[in-house]
């Protein structure tokens, strides 16, 4: 989540349509090729349902009208189709399909064309989600209202899921620019800072974590994702001001390649902001650094040493784990595994509450607007439309995400969420057991909240916490054992 910088991807990249007749298949086709008289590339599309070729796409749209108009009378648009026995129920299905598709259009309901271009590509309806691209290019906007911006990288997704799919798209983006390092960092930052997320997952980990090592004299907290290492300020200063003084604190930090070159260099950066940290505040403490892929960590590398109490953090990292419906090795459910059989006395999962690892594409989509919908519209609270560095933190640090979960397949696609409910299970399948989290996680995270709009809710339900925007939830935090 927020981890990786997003690189521009041309959303005009299609280039232009070209319609082949072919008269013995009903499947349709499209290439990516390049385009001589255009910076981006031709998508040659096969179409086998029609034996005409068609260049104008108001001309096609006109055709339709007409179909609809024989079919249905001059004011079909008005009427609702009522489908009778004498009727051949999938014939009246596709008009009604068709009669809806063209309502959004006369509309320009914004949400429900995305929608219908979505569902267009589901049905491999290339000339239809086309046709919707053209009219949704002229109606989203950077810095237009929260559906216009999600709507702007909703349709680069399906730009290039109908252009390609999986391996070239990802491959592209990472081609593109990034910003500078400092500039990241401060994107980063700025989400920190504007937005509740980061703050609640990682006060209700740290409160899970002081919970269970309050008698402890040795900790060892393995974070596998360590960042910048911001979540643990909060808690060494908590152990500085434990009654009968703080216990000697160990941390192992795994890195990403993203926070890496946000912070400008290795873990040497934050294992030395964190020393300088402690030894501030009097805390005996000694950092171990990782780099290494999460997928690739295995027991060695971690220095797990007997007397040590053992606590293990996967904040917004774990829906990055490829798991057995992408791989073989399911390394989303062996990382769990191998870490139980270190025997620590609490681990943290902090997620984002989405259900996008196995969905179908068009599920997908509609899971990826409503998520990111509630999302864009906290930002639009806190950070004003016109505001340039809103801008970037929405391209830089969501959009990215955005793309990867609508555009890429198979292991391309490193955006799989999964809610908690799938996480119960799979913690459950590795031995592990709820650990309830303190009360005054709960008081502590209500009194962080004041600080930021009363439409941020949070809940607790079956022994988790949510943390959530209006009627939906965001962020999901618990402790097992």
């Amino acid at each position: 989540m927020y981890k990786q910088p997003r690189q521009e991807i041309d959303p005009n990249s299609v280039g232009k349509l070209r319609y082949l007749p072919v008269h013995n298949t009903r499947k349709r086709y499209c290439t990516l090729e390049p385009s001589p008289d255009s910076p981006g590339y031709t998508a040659t599309c096969e179409d086998t349902c029609g034996s005409c070729v068609t260049d104008d796409m108001n001309d096609f749209k006109h055709k339709i009208r007409e179909i609809e108009t024989v079919m249905m009378g001059p004011d079909s648009l008005d009427l609702v189709f009522d489908c009778t026995d004498s009727f051949d129920s999938t014939a009246c299905q596709e008009i009604n399909s068709w009669r809806s598709t063209l309502e959004a259009i006369s509309r320009r309901d914004l949400r429900a064309d995305l929608v219908s271009c979505a569902k267009a590509m589901s049905e491999n309806d290339h000339m239809m989600a086309h046709s919707m691209m053209e009219k949704l290019r002229q109606m989203v906007s950077v810095s237009g209202e929260p559906i216009q911006r999600l709507g702007a990288y909703l349709l680069e997704g399906l730009v290039a899921q109908l252009a390609s799919s999986g391996s070239s798209i990802y491959k592209a983006l990472n081609r593109c620019p990034q910003p500078a390092s400092t500039d990241l960092l401060s994107y980063m930052h700025i989400l920190y800072e504007v937005c509740p997320y980061f703050k609640f997952g990682y006060m209700s980990a740290n409160g899970a974590i002081a919970e269970a090592m309050k008698e402890e004299n040795r900790v060892h907290i393995i974070d596998f994702q360590i960042g910048q290492g911001s979540q643990w300020i909060t808690l060494i200063q908590a152990f500085a001001a434990r009654p009968g003084g703080p216990p000697r604190i160990r941390i192992t930090g795994i890195d990403d390649m993203t926070s890496a070159y946000a912070r400008g260099g290795g873990l040497s950066i934050v294992g030395n902001r964190l020393a300088n940290l402690a030894k501030q505040f009097n805390v005996p403490f000694e950092f171990n650094s990782v780099s290494v892929s999460v997928s690739e960590v295995k027991p060695k590398n971690l220095g797990v040493r007997t007397g040590e109490a053992l606590a293990v953090n996967f904040a917004f990292v774990l829906h990055h784990m490829p798991d057995e419906s992408v791989s073989t090795e399911n390394h989303r459910d062996r990382l769990l595994r191998m870490v139980k059989s270190l025997s620590p006395k609490v681990v943290t999962l902090v997620e984002q509450e989405s259900n996008t690892n196995t969905a179908a594409f068009f599920p997908r989509f509609m899971e990826t607007m409503n998520y990111y919908a509630a999302m864009f519209e906290s930002i639009d609270v806190t950070l004003p439309r016109d505001h340039k560095q809103r801008i970037n933190v929405e391209q830089h640090c969501l959009a990215r995400d955005v793309v990867n979960i609508i555009a890429c397949e198979g292991a391309d696609r490193v955006e799989r969420h999964e809610l908690l409910g799938k996480w119960r299970s799979r913690f459950g399948m590795a031995g592990f057991t709820p650990y309830p989290l303190s009360p005054l996680v709960n008081s502590t995270i209500k009194s962080l909240l004041r600080n930021y709009s009363d439409k941020y809710r949070l809940e607790e339900r079956d022994g988790a916490l949510y943390l959530g925007w209006m009627h939906r939830d965001l962020v999901a935090s618990c402790a097992w054992k």
